[in-house]
């Protein structure tokens, strides 16, 4: 287990978006977030007190948890001197990224040496099966963006926060580093083999009861180049009774993709939708989560408006406004 709370390491994140594992964790587990250590030229901020090493484990800090999420998911050279000292101050080290805490010969050096662990949440588990793609009990909830970080793992929580406190049968199922270090659990999805990323996710989200809700936390995007793998996994093997659309529409161009256009909803919608009745015959489109995080609030809810009279779907934005109306149309089907 990881000890907390954390000390959230920023780094040299360049913008705010590059920080998305701390945001997550600031936003869901606020108590677990005791403070933010940012190198210089760092662009983000969770708006935490910033702490040195020595004050965030005189605040009982246990664990400093990298929340950058950079492409690649590397470690940074210029991090490698603050992660040894936390090692050296005491604190336990957690990571999400690709690159693993565990094969950096300095850093399990270090942490050997001082008795501190090093977790790897990217790490599968569990040898996962090949997916059969046969029908299970239980309802799903897939949220499908039009593109990379744009809101899907907020919409699933905020929609099973709603759910639970409705005394409606749901879990949040994470399928990437924030989720699972939100969480403790999950299945780091786009670090399972390829053949066997959409049996992961039959393996998640198992038979449970005719009323039970599986909220999936969605990954990449179906016209991200990059990314898109990922996603057909969780369309095919969530087998999904609804989906979700995810926007932000202030985006000028796919994340980390200057050359590529975001589609529209409408296409999001014409592209997924077949694609998870293969799996799911019944699936259907249910509603629209907008990320409105980049306007004003009257401008948010004129964009909210204008999206829901053209698509004929409740649109919200779900940590902003609430998921209320995403829960009542998932509870109609």
């Amino acid at each position: 287990m990881i000890k907390t709370p954390y000390l959230l390491f920023l780094g040299d994140a360049p913008d705010p978006l590059a920080a998305k594992v701390a945001q997550g964790i600031r936003d869901w587990r606020p108590e677990n977030a005791v403070g933010q250590y940012r190198m210089p030229g760092c662009q983000a901020d969770m708006r935490l007190p910033d702490m040195t090493l020595a004050q965030a484990r005189a605040a009982g800090a246990q664990t400093l948890v990298i929340g950058v999420a950079n492409r690649g998911g590397v470690i940074s050279p210029a991090w490698k001197k603050v992660l040894i000292a936390a090692l050296e101050e005491g604190f336990d080290l957690a990571s999400g990224l690709h690159n693993l805490l565990r094969d950096e010969p300095d850093l399990a050096a270090v942490a050997a040496a001082c008795g501190r662990q090093l977790h790897d949440v990217r790490v599968p588990s569990v040898a996962y099966p090949i997916a059969n793609g046969e029908k299970r009990t239980g309802k799903r909830c897939l949220a499908v963006g039009t593109d990379c970080s744009v809101g899907k793992m907020y919409t699933a929580l905020a929609m099973d926060r709603v759910m639970q406190a409705r005394g409606m049968k749901s879990t949040f199922r994470p399928t990437g580093q924030t989720g699972i270090l939100i969480t403790g659990d999950g299945v780091p999805l786009d670090a399972v083999v390829a053949d066997f990323m959409a049996g992961a996710v039959e393996w998640l989200t198992p038979d449970n009861d005719p009323d039970h809700w599986d909220m999936i936390e969605g990954q990449g995007s179906l016209f991200h180049v990059s990314y898109s793998g990922v996603t057909m996994a969780l369309i095919h093997g969530g087998q999904p009774d609804a989906l979700i659309l995810c926007h932000e529409p202030t985006r000028t161009h796919m994340r980390g993709l200057p050359g590529y256009d975001l589609p529209s909803l409408e296409t999001l919608r014409d592209t997924a939708l077949p694609l998870a009745r293969i799996a799911n015959p019944a699936c259907q489109v249910v509603g629209i989560s907008v990320n409105t995080q980049h306007m004003d609030d009257a401008e948010a809810r004129r964009y909210l408006a204008e999206v829901e009279a053209r698509m004929g779907l409740p649109a919200v934005d779900p940590f902003r406004h609430g998921a209320d109306r995403l829960v009542d149309a998932l509870a109609a089907i």
